[in-house]
């Protein structure tokens, strides 16, 4: 029972881990079909900024330190919000209708933002101190502790849904999102300003791709290549959810997350991701438009 728990506890975690970092590529393929391969980059900046956070409160000291951890998820959100909206203004504006052209000049770019960390921070990795109120965990059984960083991993995702939900079916910048997401010809012929709707989802997107950084400092050392180790699997949560769709990613990361764990409890890890490579692609040929696509008449 209790190892059962625990695997459970570990592919619902997983899970949430990829859906924070597939949110933002769901949003920017979905809208504008630009593979982003830059979004690991994003990531890796919100992970830096907690670690540039954490030594400007430590003269608080005291449980007042702990609040580096608060104070650096808003601050990467805007941080990685405003480089991806200037991205889209500067670069992919002029690339409209050129795949190749966005997936080479994105891959420049996180290339570039690679190589600034690694001249700012150094190559080696470096490791972030969790804050305070985030060590142990919660004790459900006699030897099953559910680490109290990756329930709070999981209560960031939630709230990160959530949110995104409201803003996508209770607002009006999110019904102009999901009409240019449809049918962009139609929406511009009724007023929907096309371009700064494609800045504003970026932008989203980005700063999204920083709020995960900033989780992911909770798990483990961070380094210039931290977004490398996730991105595929990222893209491979917004190909198998549906492009576009929002439960479809939930419902892909949930799906992706839970065969890791699974496979990885009777092989390797190596071996494990492999075989969900395998069966994601089986899967996709049999439905090619994902678990959920969008109905249309």
């Amino acid at each position: 029972m209790e190892i059962v728990l625990l695997q459970a506890f570990n592919a619902l975690s997983l899970s949430s881990i990829l859906l924070l970092i597939a949110l933002g590529l769901a949003l920017s393929f979905g809208l504008m079909r630009v593979i982003n391969m830059a979004h690991g980059e994003f990531m890796m900046l919100g992970a830096y900024t907690v670690y540039v956070l954490q030594p400007l409160f430590a003269p608080l000291g005291g449980p007042a330190l702990g609040l580096y951890f608060v104070a650096a998820l808003p601050l990467a959100f805007l941080t990685t919000a405003l480089l991806g909206a200037g991205l889209e203004r500067l670069v992919l504006r002029h690339l409209v209708h050129r795949p190749l052209d966005t997936l080479l000049a994105t891959w420049g770019v996180g290339l570039v933002l690679q190589q600034a960390a690694r001249s700012l921070f150094g190559a080696p990795n470096v490791q972030v101190t969790s804050p305070a109120w985030l060590n142990g965990g919660l004790a459900v059984l006699p030897g099953v502790l559910l680490s109290a960083k990756r329930l709070f991993i999981l209560g960031l995702v939630l709230l990160c849904l959530g949110a995104l939900f409201l803003y996508l079916y209770r607002t009006r910048g999110g019904r102009r999102l999901r009409a240019v997401m449809q049918d962009r010809e139609m929406a511009a012929c009724l007023g929907v300003p096309t371009d700064r709707v494609d800045a504003l989802t970026f932008a989203l997107g980005s700063g999204l791709a920083g709020v995960a950084g900033c989780a992911l400092t909770l798990l483990g050392p961070i380094g210039p290549t931290l977004g490398t180790y996730y991105i595929v699997d990222a893209f491979l949560v917004v190909i198998l959810g549906g492009v576009g769709q929002l439960l479809g990613t939930a419902l892909a990361a949930l799906t992706v997350g839970s065969l890791n764990t699974l496979f990885e409890f009777g092989s390797t890890a190596t071996l494990g991701k492999a075989l969900v490579f395998v069966l994601v692609i089986v899967f996709l040929q049999w439905r090619p438009a994902g678990l959920l696509a969008v109905r249309a008449r």
